[in-house]
């Protein structure tokens, strides 16, 4: 079997409503870019990859010579065809990577006639509890969704979710507002579900004193853990030393070299794994059994993924044993999918896991070429900032602030 074609198509997803973050927003949609690898036998693996739009593509093309030609079983022959790390002071090519692995696993899957989980050590559990994934958010242009400002807003949208998906854990999109706001949102959130479990996550822009403050208020939290309070791995020590909570990163360990420094000299305690940042699924695999041998937490990060890179997390929390906690995901934040069938279904805080060969999902072509029109007519967006903010950064410590609940 050889690959003959490699294609890229950007397309534009909408979000129920605009979403904040520490950095800026994303603007009502989520811009992707679809990943199609066909072999000389007629099979088609699909990857997917975090915005891109015409320059992605560009890469992707980039790329085509390096797979054409190529055995999809050979995939360490093509890692390091791609990403040879002698080549990599000259590249970074790991998401690429990423979304041709995907691409491959699938078609290796439909060759053999077994899903993905099987060739990776075989299924551990049929379905993968997932945490709502909350953020401060603009209503939406449509007026069918509502803004998420005060702590009263953020309970009642965090009821809708739970009565709608099951959801028992939530996650926290901070660094929006003051902290001391922040502090009283969540403590809010917390105290309206005593059940559940909880994190935070302000996008690292928190200074190192404002981090060990805010973590010692919340130490009577149900936390799973604090997610990237503060920036790089000395500042992330600097904070483990002084909380008990437990650090999570997705920023500051997410290759080997960085895992390796702080399996030496430990900054943070979940490593959240990501099949795209990583470079593939399996790729957080082998991290994972390093977190393993190393006893480090594991959960599985979200980097606004559609259904095709969705498949790719459930097949990964399928195979992982050490799996700690829910994982994380923007998926029920969309209004629709370029899978055939639509949106995958959230039940009981849980999706199953595809049983079909390959990733066990489709392309809806009809929705893959309606959402890379409205690419076309919308193009990508500044992640780093807030339509309807003056300014790009968060208010600095001493920096005056209006009250968000006003």
């Amino acid at each position: 079997m050889k690959i003959v074609d490699l294609k890229a198509t950007t397309v534009s997803v909408p979000l129920e409503a605009p979403l904040r973050h520490s950095n800026g927003e994303h603007w009502g949609r989520f811009v992707r870019t679809i990943v199609e690898v066909v072999t000389d036998d007629g099979l088609v693996g699909l990857g997917e990859m975090g915005g891109g739009g015409e320059s992605a593509e560009l890469q992707f093309q980039g790329l085509k010579p390096y797979l054409v030609g190529h055995d999809p079983f050979d995939l360490e022959e093509l890692r390091f065809k791609i990403c040879n790390p002698t080549a990599s002071l000259y590249n970074n090519r790991t998401q690429l990577m990423a979304a041709i692995e995907f691409a491959c696993l699938d078609i290796i899957g439909q060759s053999l006639g077994i899903p993905v989980y099987q060739f990776l050590g075989g299924k551990l559990r049929d379905e993968i509890p997932f945490a709502s994934y909350l953020f401060f958010r603009y209503a939406s242009d449509d007026g069918l969704y509502d803004e998420v400002r005060t702590a009263e807003q953020l309970i009642n949208h965090t009821r809708d979710l739970k009565e709608s998906y099951g959801f028992r854990t939530h996650k926290l999109k901070a660094g929006v507002f003051h902290p001391d706001y922040e502090l009283e949102v969540y403590q809010a959130l917390a105290k309206a579900f005593p059940e559940d479990s909880f994190r935070i996550d302000p996008n690292a822009c928190w200074s190192v004193e404002q981090s060990i403050w805010f973590a010692r208020q919340i130490e009577a939290i149900r936390n799973d853990y604090l997610e990237d309070p503060t920036w790089g791995l000395n500042g992330m020590r600097r904070v483990r030393e002084n909380t008990r909570i437990p650090l999570a990163t997705n920023t500051v360990v997410v290759n080997f070299e960085q895992l390796a420094q702080n399996v030496l000299d430990p900054a943070v305690d979940v490593i959240l794994l990501d099949t795209t940042f990583w470079g593939g699924i399996r790729a957080c695999i082998r991290a994972a059994n390093v977190c393993e041998t190393f006893q480090l937490g594991t959960a599985v990060h979200s980097s606004g993924e559609l259904g095709i890179q969705l498949s790719t997390m459930l097949h990964l929390g399928a195979v992982l044993p050490n799996l700690s906690f829910d994982i994380d995901a923007h998926y029920h934040h969309l209004r629709d999918d370029i899978i055939v069938g639509g949106k995958m279904e959230i039940t009981d805080g849980k999706v199953k896991v595809p049983d079909s060969p390959g990733l066990g999902i489709k392309l809806d072509r009809d929705k893959l070429a309606h959402y890379a029109e409205l690419y076309q007519k919308l193009g990508s967006y500044p992640y780093d900032r807030d339509s309807r903010r003056s300014g790009w950064y968060p208010l600095l410590p001493n920096e005056r602030w209006a009250d968000p609940s006003k």
